[in-house]
């Protein structure tokens, strides 16, 4: 599909329906992309072949883990496995292979591995790092370290940044002279990010652990081929970095060409930006992390669902009990526990309730009993206990229950036109609220919501609002407990709100003539030589985004700038925030200047288009220089100097090797 027809497209489904298309993509979310019933178990997501090896993915979506199965001849190692290590086991054995040994990359945090698991069914051993500080025993490893698994052999090479003890797994078959085919990088590289280093508790701060993630990836994983496959450990969704991808996989080379923490080739400046801009950790990591340390007890995978315990009021007391009601949010606002939390087991449960949740309290699990055993279940995946009670043994002995009636979008739309809407609470992300606002909201995250909410009156009404329902009905329990008494949520969340076709935008103020409308934004067409100065005079002040495809990008384009899908840019709301300038970068103008056009509406960020794209770029730069270049002939027969094109000057970011053709321009 050429460019021309893209634009169309694109303008066509603006201008036919000017709010649902769009902004119905900016509230797709990995919350609600976790929502499905696959979601919350292990699946498969592919099975890779290479010389005479392969690679079996496996992935938790609620998690966003991957694990993994190296095969060959007969035999496998199992990466970094979860808790509950069934699908893994059923896996190798339809893949006719024995599992010879189970790998760490790293001392994980957001969940309990089944390292141990494995040992007391397989009796196998377990390979880790030797800086683990491992309190079982353990097949430790050092830089170079070398196994066989059937016909494929392991090096193992040591990778801090992340933890300390991060190691990678080099893969190389029979036909491969020891040159890696694949690898497992854990968590100090992932598909577009690379892992947070702010995690480690102690004496080893976060700015030491990006240093030593600048060396594990400049110094040892960049100078391997750019054709090798490199497997993480998480996808879009871990908070064990910041902006994920959701591809299960990439190479050296795409990571060298469009990972964005690469252009940062100065220690400082990669240190910073690996720093900047980190979700808060949910507080279990640092005792999941602990348990994994001391080795994590055994589980009895099948055991009988606990009896329920007996219901008293006192249960409801905030200061005593957490109540987590698993139950859809339409199920917990028709009746609840008084002070009951809703952490509903379709989503993230695991995460919310390690988020939410302080370790060690008295916890009880409220729902059906298919609900609290999937709930029991899951929780044992990071490390939680709990007690369970159902609502109907709550009813049955009388006492009362909360109601908390979730409002409809268009009777929130109609309060706030009559200026009587109570104050509405947006309990996303910021980057997802400056992304997406139904009006005049206040955001108020909602893993720091039971701190923030202070600034609120507990005697007045307020409205949750998020993408789906499920963080906005988790949102009215925290509230609850905190002591208001009026708390309600969007029905629906914003997925509602559009669906009904209401603005995403504040009403037109009361004294704004009727005739001059709402004010249209417009991108800003920036010159090549406005461009080159901007980048010299004040290196990194702009996010320059590249939206051509990814082989094209690889082959020449912009230093500095990074390659993002054109999906992805109205996709993620992390670009629509930011006080910087966002330029779009593609071939010629047209394409970029057709997306700025429809951000632009979107977002008070300034959205510029490089006018001329990549072909100006290269014609006033690299084809310059080219010809600047040309060997001179000398000798007697030069009589007169051959005139010289004039050049441009070079951007300060570090050049780019002159290319003899467009390179996709």
């Amino acid at each position: 599909m050429n460019c021309f027809r893209v634009i169309v497209l694109i303008m066509t489904i603006w201008m036919q329906s000017p709010i649902l298309p769009v902004y119905a993509a900016v509230i797709t979310d990995q919350e609600s992309a976790s929502h499905d019933t696959e979601a919350a178990s292990v699946n498969i997501v592919d099975t890779y072949s290479f010389s005479n090896f392969r690679i079996v993915q496996l992935t938790l979506p609620v998690l966003s883990t991957y694990s993994y199965l190296l095969i060959s001849d007969g035999e496998a190692l199992a990466v970094d496995p979860g808790r509950d290590i069934s699908v893994i086991l059923e896996t190798a054995k339809k893949e006719n292979a024995v599992i010879k040994g189970v790998y760490l990359t790293h001392s994980h945090a957001d969940f309990i591995a089944g390292h141990l698991e494995m040992v007391k069914i397989l009796n196998c051993p377990v390979y880790q790092s030797q800086k683990s500080g491992a309190a079982y025993r353990i097949h430790s490893l050092s830089e170079g370290d070398r196994i066989a698994v059937g016909g494929a052999s392991v090096t193992f090479i040591d990778t801090p940044g992340h933890t300390p003890d991060g190691m990678c797994a080099l893969i190389s078959g029979k036909n491969s002279s020891d040159a890696p085919e694949a690898m497992f990088t854990g968590d100090v590289l992932f598909v577009g990010s690379m892992g947070r280093p702010d995690l480690l508790e102690g004496n080893t701060s976060a700015a030491w652990l990006a240093s030593a993630a600048y060396d594990s990836w400049f110094n040892k994983i960049s100078k391997l081929g750019d054709t090798v496959t490199f497997f993480p450990a998480h996808g879009a969704g871990s908070l064990c970095g910041a902006h994920l991808s959701d591809e299960p996989f990439s190479t050296i080379g795409k990571e060298k060409a469009s990972n964005p923490y690469f252009r940062y080739t100065r220690r400082g400046e990669f240190i910073a930006a690996l720093l900047e801009g980190l979700p808060d950790a949910p507080p279990y990591f640092r005792h999941n992390a602990r348990i994994n340390r001391e080795g994590p007890p055994l589980v009895d995978w099948n055991a009988p669902l606990p009896a329920e315990i007996s219901p008293t009021a006192s249960l409801s007391d905030p200061e005593k009990t957490w109540i987590v009601d698993v139950r859809s949010a339409s199920d917990y606002s028709a009746g609840h526990i008084p002070n009951a939390v809703n952490i509903a087991i379709r989503g993230r449960f695991e995460t919310w309730t390690g988020t939410l949740i302080p370790w060690g309290v008295k916890l009880v699990l409220c729902g059906n009993p298919q609900e609290l055993k999937e709930s029991v279940f899951r929780l044992h995946r990071i490390g939680y206990h709990a007690d369970v009670i159902s609502p109907d043994a709550w009813k049955k002995a009388g006492l009362s229950m909360n109601v908390t009636p979730a409002i409809p979008a268009r009777e929130l739309y109609d309060l706030m036109q009559k200026g009587l809407a109570p104050v509405i609470v947006d309990v996303r992300l910021p980057a997802e609220w400056m992304g997406l606002k139904i009006g005049t909201v206040l955001n108020l995250p909602l893993n720091q919501l039971a701190t923030l909410s202070a600034r609120l009156d507990p005697a007045e009404p307020v409205v949750a609002v998020c993408n789906s329902a499920f963080r906005s009905s988790l949102a009215v329990g925290i509230l609850e407990r905190n002591g208001f008494k009026k708390a309600r949520s969007l029905e629906g969340g914003s997925e509602a709100w559009i669906q009904a076709g209401l603005p995403v935008i504040e009403p037109a103020k009361p004294d704004m003539p009727a005739s001059s409308g709402m004010p249209v934004r417009l991108p800003e067409l920036v010159s090549v030589q406005t461009f080159l100065t901007a980048m010299a005079d004040n290196p990194g002040a702009r996010d320059s985004v590249d939206i051509r495809p990814p082989d094209q990008f690889s082959d020449y384009h912009v230093p500095g700038s990074r390659n993002v899908a054109v999906s992805t840019v109205f996709s993620d709301p992390a670009f629509l925030a930011g006080q910087a300038p966002l330029v779009l970068i593609d071939r010629d103008g047209y394409l970029a200047m057709a997306v700025a056009g429809i951000l632009s509406q979107k977002t008070a960020r300034p959205i510029q288009v490089l006018s001329g794209g990549l072909e100006a770029f290269w014609s006033a730069t690299t084809l310059k220089m080219e010809k600047k270049m040309i060997p001179q002939p000398s000798g007697p027969a030069m009589q007169q100097p051959v005139p010289q094109t004039e050049t441009v000057p070079a951007p300060a970011a570090p050049p780019v090797p002159a290319k003899r053709k467009s390179a996709g321009c």
